[in-house]
């Protein structure tokens, strides 16, 4: 009883005061969540003297435990690695390949054999019916555990899962998809052994997700398909923290799926190479609009898959540039990808960022947070010897607002440039129109304590983004931004246009031998 008065004493929890966040993940039957910590100072946590009653209670059933009665045995969580991945259903080698499939997918032609080839081929597989169509959350995570629950039965430790229509989901739920499958198969591996006198380990060790990698993996897969002009470089949280990007991690910090930054860089092969340069595009492939939440009428938070309009027309060139190879051209395909999300470790009005080129900005709106991922990509860029950049982004409502939902807006200060995008335009078919960059308007965009905020007032909103972007581009580069927040969408369809592919292209070629 001692021992339990003593609880009023005071418990110290120390942890690390460094300013490097950590990451923890833990997985349970009905966890699989990741805890991200960042900088902990000491906390004192002080208990009350527990009651004369409440002390009984304790040695009750501190008693019981003596009488004979069963504890239930330390159940370990099961450790499964989870990876997803864009290879080849064929080169996969592993204990079994779980294929999931609707009724669309099974459906056969006048000869009796299945419409959809990826349900059938030279290794033996299993189909897990998702019913008519897979579209809820709860289809992807019942897939999980029914695979899960067939490696169990046959003692599997490696294991595939693929969806036989999965182009069918957009880039922008894939990560999601995953996870639910990933749930799924934790919660599938489950076993009730507190009470067994003997229980059996899960055999599953690794669960590959084929087929559902995000951006960066679109970016690895067209460098894998024209390996012979393409090389891939995705650099992961800590590599961009080297290059000191924290305009751009500050806009990925909220969110639970990490940041990738995308580099593929294109040489010809064979031949000299006379011209560099780079494509650029904005790559948020979800904007919550952070602590500045969209809002509102008109605010367009549920069509937000689109704010990776710019990068997806990044990579498109590159896919075509791959199949054509022009010579004496050398291209970098640049994008920052991440989320925009809100959580405790987010970005919050107030706070400043230092871009990697050393300019500190502060985020006086946490919804202009494209034009802060730009900023890192473009000193990179920079960084990489080209001649000309170009950065498409879905940068700003007031420019669809000047130029309505077909027109993009063109901004640059060399006039060089301008003529060789806008003619390439005009090959193309696609509409630009070039706006002014007004230097006056960069009054509005001074900060009381950093070197620049990343919002300046309503009135001429597209120019002063803009205006934003060149503080981050070197002098001796020939520098044009287009803004594609009008036609990155087609309403009345209501489906992404691929707008700006064909003008990068057309612009890539002219500058080539």
């Amino acid at each position: 009883m001692a021992a339990i008065r003593a609880a009023s004493t005071s418990l110290t929890l120390l942890a690390s005061t460094s300013s490097s966040s950590s990451c923890y993940y833990h997985s349970c039957p009905s966890i699989f969540t990741k805890f991200r910590f960042g900088p902990i100072r000491a906390v004192s946590l002080t208990f009350p003297p527990l009651s004369s009653r409440r002390a009984k209670r304790m040695a009750h059933s501190i008693a019981r435990a003596t009488l004979g009665l069963t504890q239930p045995n330390k159940i370990d969580s099961p450790k499964i690695s989870f990876a997803a991945k864009e290879i080849d259903l064929g080169e996969w080698k592993g204990d079994i390949l779980a294929v999931g499939v609707t009724e669309k997918d099974l459906a056969k032609d006048e000869n009796s054999k299945f419409k959809n080839a990826s349900c059938l081929g030279s290794k033996r597989v299993g189909l897990i019916g998702l019913g008519s169509a897979a579209s809820a959350t709860v289809t992807y995570r019942s897939l999980g555990e029914a695979v899960a629950a067939a490696a169990k039965s046959t003692q599997a430790s490696n294991v595939a899962i693929t969806l036989a229509s999965s182009e069918g989901i957009p880039a922008e739920l894939k990560p999601s998809t995953a996870s639910a499958i990933a749930s799924g198969a934790v919660l599938g591996t489950f076993d009730d052994n507190r009470f067994r006198s003997e229980s059996k380990q899960p055999s599953l060790k690794s669960v590959e997700i084929l087929g559902l990698g995000a951006l960066a993996s679109e970016a690895q897969k067209i460098a894998s398909e024209y390996s012979d002009v393409f090389s891939a470089k995705i650099l992961d949280e800590e590599q961009c923290k080297e290059l000191k990007m924290g305009s751009y991690l500050g806009v990925a910090a909220a969110s639970a799926n990490p940041p990738h930054f995308i580099h593929l860089c294109y040489k010809p092969p064979s031949g000299e190479v006379k011209t560099k340069l780079a494509l650029v595009g904005k790559g948020l492939t979800f904007d919550s609009g952070g602590y500045n939440i969209k809002t509102g009428p008109g605010c367009s938070i549920e069509l937000m898959k689109f704010d990776m309009g710019g990068s997806a027309a990044v990579l498109g060139a590159a896919k075509a540039l791959g199949q054509i190879k022009p010579a004496g051209v050398e291209v970098h395909f640049i994008v920052a990808a991440c989320e925009n999300m809100i959580s405790g470790t987010g970005m919050r009005p107030g706070d400043i960022v230092t871009a990697s080129n050393g300019k500190t900005i502060e985020v006086n709106n946490t919804d202009a947070e494209g034009r802060l991922t730009l900023a890192d990509a473009l000193v990179y860029a920079c960084n990489q010897g080209v001649e000309k950049i170009v950065d498409l982004a879905t940068l700003t409502g007031a420019c669809v607002v000047a130029l309505g939902p077909s027109i993009g807006g063109v901004f640059t200060p060399s006039d060089d440039l301008a003529k060789e995008v806008l003619g390439a335009s005009e090959a193309s078919g696609e509409k630009l129109w070039r706006m002014p960059l007004e230097e006056s308007y960069w009054d509005s965009m001074k900060s009381g304590v950093a070197d620049m905020v990343n919002t300046g007032g309503r009135q001429g909103g597209a120019i002063t983004a803009a205006l934003f972007l060149k503080q981050f581009v070197d002098e001796k580069v020939q520098w044009m931004h287009i803004d594609i927040a009008g036609p990155v969408w087609n309403d009345k369809k209501k489906n992404a246009t691929g707008f700006g592919i064909s003008t990068l292209v057309e612009w890539v070629l002219k500058n080539s031998s």
